[in-house]
Parts: C-alpha cells; structure tokens; sequence
C-alpha cells in the first residue's frame, strides 16, 4: 500500500517531467555514445521506467526502443542509491532466466546508474551492457555518474524552464534553502515548523496552513498532531484554539472529513468547491470559513510520519502542486523525522533511566539512586552540620504472605507498604527499596526517636488486599550521621546490622547502631587477618620480666610476656591483640607458639647453667580446649622430666569461673606432665573461697591493681594481706605483681609474701637484656 503510494508520486513526477516518447535528443545522444567509447562495450542506454514498460530516451548500439518491465535490469537499478552492477548474468539468480539474456541481446555484463528528476524520484538509468561477463568496480564507474550527473542537470534544467509551474522556482529554491538551515541550525521545535509554515503559505499563495505528525493508536488508525498551524486569532473562540497549539499542540482525533482523507488514503486529497464536499465537516469551533483545501502527506522512507495542509488559494488547488513541493516537503519530513527519533529517544533514555534508578513494582529509588540521593543528602548535612538518620527495614512475615498467597499479593503488599513509608515521612526525606522486602529510609535531623517508632507503627496497619486482611510488622536498624561518620555504603550497612539485632531481639522493634561493638567487631577482624602473617613471618617475640625473691633480694625466674612486632605499628602488647583471637584457631597457634618458645628458653638455661623457672601465660580458650592436653604433652617432648617443674603455666583467675570442673581437669592434667600452674591476676575473678579451694594451682599471683598502692590505701593492703594469708592456710605459694618501689617490698616481705615482679626491678625486656640484668643484679646483691 505505501509502496504503490510512492510509485504513485513516482509515475507522476515522470509524467510532469514530459521525456516519455520524445523524439531522440543529441544532448542526451551524446552522453550514450561518450559512454559506450570509455567503456567499450556494445550497448549504452539512458533508460526511463514507466509503469510497464522500460523506454529508451537515448541508445547506442541497441535497435529496441523499449521492453516490458518486468524484464528490465533498469527496474533493479532504481530501488536503490548504489550503482548496480551485474558482472556476469548468466550467474545471477535475478537475470539468469531473463529473456534479455536467454535470448537476443544475451546481456552478460550490465552496469547502471540511476537518474533521478528535480523533485528527487528515480526516473531511469544510465547503463552499459556487454555480451561478455565484466569485472568492474565502483571506484571504476566515476565517469558513469559524471554522465548521468549531466543527464540529471539537463532533466532540471528543461523542467525549471518549463511556463506551468504552481510556484516560483526561485521562491521554493529560497522555502528550500531556508528550511534546511532551519532544520539544521535551530533547536526550537515550535519555532522551526512556524518558519517552514510561513514560507508553504507565502510561496503557494495560501491563507491558512498547518504542519501536522501523523501518529499510529494501537489499533493502527491514525491521527494528528499539530506542531504548526496560522494565527487565527480574530475572536476569543480562536484565540483560545491558537493558544492550545502554543502550549500543549492540537490533536485532530477524525478521520473521516477531508483532513484525515489523506492520512486514510496516503494520497494527495485536494477540494476546491467545500461547500459541496461531503467531507468538509470537523473544523474546529470558531475555524474561520474554508474555501479549498489541499492535504499533502508526509513520507520518510515508506512511512507517513507528517501531513501538509493548506487553504483558501485564490487559484484553487492542483494535485500536481504537492509535485513542484516535493523538495520542500522532503525537509520538513527530515524535520518531522529527526524531532521524533529525538522524543523517542528521549523516551528511551528515560525509561532507561528509571530501569537503572527506579525499582519497577514500587517506583521508589533502588539501590544505586538510593545512593546517589544519600550522598547528595550527606553532603548537605556536613553543610547545614546536621544530621540524618538511616532506616533500615526488614518486614516481619512476608515470606510468610508470598508462600501461602503467592506473588501477586506479596507485590500488593511491598507497594502498599512503600507508600505508606513515602507518605510518613516528610517530603525531603528519601525512601528507597533495596529489594525483597527490604526499604530504606533516609532521614533529616531527626529529633525525635518516635519518629522511627512511627514508622514501624504504620508498617503494623492491617494490609486489605481482594479478600485478603494481612498484618505484618517490620524490624528496623538505625544509624545516625555524623555520630557514625562513615560513607553512604558503610552507613547502610551499619543500619543494616542493627535490623538483625532488632530481629534477634523479638522482631516489631528498631534497634540504634552500636558504633562501639561495631569498632570493636572491626579491629577484631584486623587483627584476625594479620596475626596469621604474623606467625608465619615470626612477628612474635617473648619479653622477660625478672621474677624475684624477695627476702633473699635474688632473680628467681622470669615470666615471659608477648609482644608483636607489627611492620606498620612497631611493638605492640598483647592486650591489643589476645582479646580478638580468643576462641579461634589462632588463640591455640599463638598458645603452641609461646610454650614451644618457653620449651626452647629453658633448655637453653640448662645449657648455661642457669637455674631459671620461667612463668608463660595462656588464653582461657586453649586452656580449657579439648585439644589443650595434647597440645602440651607433644610441646613438652623435648623438655626432660626433671626440667618441667621450671616451666609454670600461668592462667587466669577467671578462666575456671565457668567450668570449674574442667578447670580442675585440666590443672590436674598439666601437673601430671610434670609442670606448674598458677592463677594470675587473683583478685579479680569474684571466686569464692570454695573455688580457691578447690582448683588445685601451685602458684597465687596477687594483681597489680592491690599491690601497686597498697601502702596509701588500707583496703587494698586488707585484700593483700587476705591473700597471702588464704594461701598460707592452703599451702600455695604466693607473688606479688606491680611493685613499684622499695617501701612495697619491705611490706610485703613483713606480711610474709617472699616473692615478687615489677617495674621496681625491671620493666620486660627481650631475652639477652633480662638475662644480663638478672646476671648484673644477682652479683651485686651476692657481692653486697
């Protein structure tokens, strides 16, 4: 339909040219013979395609003066902008049965330009053809297309001569010249289609105009939309109907009066006698009177996309008008054209922009504009020094709802519940949907911790869906910027932790953020991911403190402390890296560590003749694990029974609170092997004296905390006392931990505590320094 539509104006632009059946022209003669002697082939032709036939204008070497259609290489020629070339036809699924070479001329070769006339439709060819199969390229063709170049000025040249003309070729060249710089220069849409309207009516002598997109509804009937129409505004009735098409554009719905005609038809409608026209019906109320009228559809490619409308020529109208336009036309359908693949990608652009930005059930922001609004927001507060809060929401039950109702009443649910959430809080605030039945909210500087309780509260409300009543909850985490002065991820994040600790505590709550146990949960996993390096790369080392008799004023033994050498942040003690590897396999690695080091200590002792015990210190966790036992047998191989006793494990008080009778167990165990045990830090732990009693330890160390100001505090003294005196009644031996001076050692030894460490004598120091220290202090004190 469209196709035979363009042949339609196609057949008519050949008729208005006036070449068919003319006698033979030297001008176009010429041009045959120049190409038939360049390219020296039997046959050159200047062909026109009429609607069933093929006519020569011009031929050398040929005695036919036409052929049907349907066998002409020339029809192939005109359906495209290339040349055609047919190097050998016999082979040519499309020629290779054709009469024309089957039979008389025995075309084998065949090379053709297309001629196209002033209005731009393809008329015929230029061609040349061989009896025998031809290489040729395009690149070779360039004296082709010259000829028919000269053919195509000639063609225009006979029509801008020609007296029956409609319009001024000069004032159409100008319409023409302008409308292109319009399309090509002016981004205003309303304003370029007013400026071509302008010119249709001044070069057709018209007095009212519009310029109109043809659109498709579903049902492929179509309609139009006005992008230009006349001022009309000679009464209020009018100058409303104008002012419509300024701000929003008219839509013309019918199609049955003579506007639509054309976009029914495809065809160029003209009326000249409207008081008769059956059609003429459909004008708008207070449309000044109509006397003729022609509609000019709008093609790009096979498309209608636009249409033409103009009235009220004195002279009337000539189908053959909308021929002498065709230039014209044609940009404005360029125009029509490129304001519409601009809309439509616009369109595109945004519904892809709410594919990536939107969640596409609720229309809340999803995950990533989610972020970018949350960063915008944050950035304001730092300005404003505000704060905003992070809500992150979980629904209590809602797999619950999907499973048992299914997808279609979960969908119903998140929508309802984003709306109630969007409708909650204020307008700057900001929800968003991560996915599943999780929902964010991003807060301003909210004052008031019923805020959050509020949003929960909605989340309560009976959901009514079809038959359906639902009642959910929600479990919803906190965290406040800049009180938790991280990024937008990590704020989610934290928000997002704190909703599990509401769903572990009974769900239907909010919780706040921890930001002190989240520090801590993060240096724990720090410190996890390099202790293990740490081993491996022998970063650990052990620190000597001398352990002293304290009456005889002797170096006894040591207690071996841990350090870490860390790369990035030097010495570090064991107080800021023992408390996060307890209860992981790491806490056993660094216990084997320090007792095979204090194994290796002890021997090298002996071998220097050195009567040395040696304290170590083990965590609660490797103490009482399964594996502890075992672990210290296969550690102690290399230790002579008769050395053990030099090697006391030291553990805390509070490491049997527990499990006592493990505790037991395991003291028992170590003693079997041959070594000591001593609880460390005693003071502390809130043991009974039940426990004291029966946990059976070689060794009491009184903590530092009681001895270090004892002589300026009596209820300190009382608790020192108390000890030495608990383990005098159950034979333990006891120390003392944290003597700082003189005075505290002549107490102790008064209140009958022999043994002692502190930074009295000295701080811990690695092994050489401590053993020379030992070795200097004893001599003095012998010598003395």
């Amino acid at each position: 339909m469209v196709q035979s539509h363009i042949e339609k104006r196609r057949l008519a632009a050949l008729k208005r040219l006036g070449i068919l059946d003319t006698p033979p022209e030297e001008r176009f003669d010429r041009l045959t013979r120049i190409a038939r002697a360049h390219y020296g082939v039997k046959t050159a032709l200047f062909t026109v395609v009429d609607q069933d036939r093929q006519w020569f204008k011009a031929r050398e070497g040929i005695d036919l003066e036409e052929t049907p259609r349907s066998v002409a290489f020339c029809d192939f020629a005109i359906r495209q902008d290339r040349p055609l070339i047919v190097e050998d036809a016999t082979l040519d699924p499309r020629f290779m049965k054709n009469p024309l070479v089957t039979g008389s001329p025995h075309i084998r070769f065949y090379a053709g330009i297309p001629i196209r006339e002033p209005s731009g439709f393809k008329i015929g060819s230029l061609c040349i053809i061989d009896e025998h199969p031809r290489v040729l390229r395009e690149v070779d063709l360039d004296v082709l297309r010259s000829l028919a170049s000269i053919i195509e000025d000639e063609l225009e040249r006979s029509f801008l001569s020609a007296e029956s003309r409609f319009v001024e070729v000069s004032h159409l060249n100008r319409a023409i010249q302008r409308a292109q710089n319009v399309f090509l220069t002016n981004d205003n849409e309303r304003a370029a289609f007013e400026l071509m309207l302008n010119d249709l009516l001044t070069i057709t002598g018209s007095q009212f105009g519009f310029i109109g997109e043809v659109h498709q509804r579903s049902d492929d009937t179509p309609f139009l939309k006005i992008r230009a129409i006349t001022n009309i505004a000679w009464n209020p009735e009018t100058q409303a109907l104008y002012q419509q098409v300024e701000r929003r554009g008219m839509v013309f719905e019918r199609v049955d009066n003579l506007l639509g005609a054309p976009m029914l038809s495809g065809e160029v409608v003209v009326s000249n006698n409207l008081q008769e026209d059956p059609r003429r019906g459909g004008l708008p109320a207070g449309h000044p009177p109509i006397t003729a009228y022609i509609g000019i559809p709008v093609y790009s490619g096979g498309e209608m996309i636009g249409l033409v409308g103009l009235a009220n020529r004195t002279e009337g109208y000539d189908p053959a008008l909308a021929e002498e336009l065709a230039p014209f036309l044609q940009t404005v359908g360029t125009l029509i054209e490129q304001r519409r693949l601009y809309r439509e990608k616009l369109e595109h652009q945004k519904d892809l922009e709410q594919a990536a930005n939107y969640d596409p059930l609720t229309g809340l922001p999803n995950r990533r504009r989610l972020t970018e609004l949350f960063e915008e927001e944050l950035v304001e507060a730092r300005q404003r020094e505000g704060t905003v809060s992070v809500c992150f929401i979980d629904l209590d039950g809602f797999k619950e709802v999907n499973d048992s109702h299914g997808h279609a009443v979960g969908d119903a649910v998140l929508k309802s519940i984003a709306d109630r959430l969007t409708s909650t809080v204020r307008a700057h605030d900001v929800v968003g949907r991560l996915g599943g039945d999780e929902f964010v909210a991003i807060l301003r500087d909210v004052g008031d911790e019923r805020v959050y309780a509020r949003l929960l509260e909605v989340l309560r409300q009976p959901i009514s869906y079809r038959h359906f009543v639902l009642q959910l909850s929600g479990s919803m985490g906190v965290t406040i910027y800049p009180q938790d002065d991280a990024g937008s991820d990590l704020l989610i994040r934290h928000a997002d932790q704190a909703m599990y600790a509401a769903k572990e505590a009974g769900k239907n709550s909010y919780k706040l953020f921890d930001l002190n146990s989240h520090q801590e949960r993060k240096e724990r996993v720090r410190v996890l991911e390099q202790i293990g390096q740490a081993l491996s790369r022998h970063q650990l080392e052990l620190f000597y403190q001398p352990k002293m008799d304290l009456e005889a004023d002797q170096v006894k033994g040591f207690e071996a402390l841990l350090r870490w050498n860390h790369p990035d942040e030097g010495l570090i003690g064991p107080g800021h890296f023992l408390g996060h590897i307890e209860y992981t396999e790491y806490a056993r690695q660094v216990g084997l560590f320090v007792i095979s080091e204090a194994v290796k200590r002890l021997l090298e002792f002996q071998s220097n003749g050195l009567d040395y015990h040696l304290s170590i210190n083990l965590s609660p966790s490797h103490f009482l694990g399964p594996s502890f036992a075992s672990d210290l047998e296969a550690a102690l191989a290399p230790l002579p029974v008769n050395l053990r006793d030099k090697l006391i494990l030291e553990v805390l008080e509070t490491t049997a609170l527990d499990d006592t009778e493990r505790a037991i167990a395991t003291v028992q165990a170590c003693q079997a092997l041959g070594v000591q045990v001593a609880l460390d830090d005693f003071g502390t732990g809130y043991s009974s004296l039940d426990y004291f009693r029966r946990i059976p330890v070689d060794e009491i160390k009184i903590d530092r905390s009681f001895v270090t100001d004892m002589l300026e505090d009596p209820d300190g003294e009382s608790v020192v006392n108390a000890i030495i005196g608990l383990c005098r009644s159950f034979g333990r031996r006891v120390i003392a931990e944290g003597i700082e001076d003189l005075p505290t050692v002549h107490r102790l030894v008064a209140m009958g505590c022999s043994a002692g460490q502190g930074f009295y004598y000295s701080k811990p120091v690695p092994c050489d320094q401590a053993l020379t220290w030992a070795a200097s202090y004893n001599g003095q004190t012998t010598g003395s």
